[in-house]
């Protein structure tokens, strides 16, 4: 994705490979701040804290969080540090999948190393091909979607495909592309007209923070809508499609995403609308069935009660 006419990834190694580098999501639309994280401590507080989020950026984050963790266990005791890290992290947030899937991943080959220098090594190559293999994904998807959104376009002669879409599942929630909105992005780049409802999504409004600022970076059409005003326009034949991310998805297609991913589903069924899931395979969780078992996330009240945005400059917190 180019901000400001700069190609950035949501993250990335410095050019010594012992930082880490993030995009502080907390803070947009209104500032773009990169952040450093130079222990597992800041990487666990990165997730935690919501300064990186989305399934597949906190999977890379993971990734990384243990190669930094690498770097600063002691050799005399760094099969427990590396414990107390992996479960650290896995703490941090509980409903996406790519999380655990990236420290069990990063675990298990680190353990293969024969000395802390094999460790290092591996833990870097480790977390570099998680993140690579992300942004891969997404690019994949973005491709399969562009199929189905040229096809509505045909249909429509011209007219711009109306595309309905919940919270933030683009290039800030994973490494780079995006999944619900790479095709998206790829049907802009091959020519096809778009327009993008974009759900506030509370109670953060990261459909109104960070899918508008996207998309807005991106050059593509889109309007912010209040979350209970979706359901109208499916029933107006405003929208042609729905596309959502996931944060996890059981081994019988049980789909977990952000609150309100539930009424969208059922109205789009209502009213004969494609409802589409877009994910990698890593938000693929093949040991539970029904979607009943994934633990949801409970964040702190503050998270509604309050909503974010400038005055004099500064980001202030206001009822």
């Amino acid at each position: 994705m180019n901000v400001n006419g700069v190609a950035y990834r949501s993250i990335w190694l410095s050019k010594n490979n012992s930082v880490v580098k993030i995009i502080d999501q907390r803070l947009l639309p209104h500032k773009f701040e990169i952040k450093e994280l130079k222990t597992i401590d800041d990487a666990a507080t990165a997730i935690k804290d919501m300064q990186v989020r989305g399934a597949g950026l906190i999977g890379a984050t993971a990734g990384y969080g243990m190669y930094l963790a690498v770097l600063e266990a002691p050799k005399n005791n760094f099969d427990e540090f590396m414990t107390k890290a992996a479960e650290r992290l896995k703490g941090t947030r509980p409903t996406a999948v790519n999380l655990e899937n990236a420290v069990e991943r990063q675990l298990y080959v680190i353990s293969k190393g024969n000395n802390l220098e094999e460790r290092i090594k591996i833990a870097l190559k480790t977390a570099i091909n998680i993140a690579d293999e992300d942004a891969e994904y997404c690019r994949r998807i973005g491709q399969h979607g562009l199929k189905i959104i040229e096809e509505i376009s045909k249909k429509k002669e011209g007219e711009p495909v109306n595309i309905l879409t919940h919270c933030n599942a683009g290039w800030l929630a994973f490494v780079d592309y995006g999944s619900a909105l790479s095709p998206i992005y790829a049907a802009h780049d091959v020519g096809i007209k778009t327009h993008v409802w974009v759900s506030e999504t509370r109670p953060r409004n990261q459909g109104a923070k960070l899918t508008a600022w996207e998309l807005l970076n991106y050059g593509i059409p889109y309007h912010i809508i209040i979350d209970s005003a979706s359901g109208h326009l499916m029933q107006k034949r405003m929208v042609d499609l729905c596309i959502l991310g996931a944060d996890r998805v059981t081994s019988m297609g049980d789909v977990a995403n952000k609150i309100g991913t539930y009424l969208k589903s059922l109205a789009a069924y209502d009213n004969n609308i494609p409802f589409y899931i877009a994910l990698p395979s890593s938000s693929f969780d093949w040991n539970i069935k029904d979607g009943k078992e994934i633990s949801i996330e409970e964040r702190e009240a503050g998270e509604v009660i309050y909503i974010e945005g400038l005055r004099n400059g500064e980001i202030k917190k206001c009822l």
